[in-house]
């Protein structure tokens, strides 16, 4: 079984014991996570698409912990004017393990 959900603007394919990372929230590590917005469910046999969630359908999670992913560089350069600019950028994300895909009744 998998689903497919939504959090912070963007979409992920989750299954039982999966690892995701999603933008970091201000949760601690044990803190249990609901899904509430799942867009697509599927077993073995049946596919129930939503629109545009599944009523009743939920995934529930844990976290695991804060990382960070590597860190990006912006440079910004003008040419003929001796002006350079670096800036970086470090995204922040919350590791959860998928515990359950809950289906409606």
């Amino acid at each position: 079984m998998y689903a497919i959900i939504r959090d912070g603007g963007r979409q992920h394919k989750v299954a039982e014991g999966d690892h995701i990372a999603i933008d970091r929230l201000g949760l601690d590590a044990g803190e249990e996570i609901e899904f509430p917005d799942v867009l697509l469910l599927s077993d073995d046999e049946k596919v129930s698409v939503g629109t545009p969630t599944v009523e009743g359908a939920k995934v529930l999670g844990e976290i695991l912990g804060a990382t960070s992913d590597r860190k990006l560089y912006a440079v910004q350069y003008r040419r003929r004017k001796n002006s350079r600019r670096r800036v970086g950028h470090r995204q922040k994300y919350t590791e959860v393990l998928i515990k359950r895909i809950v289906a409606p009744t």
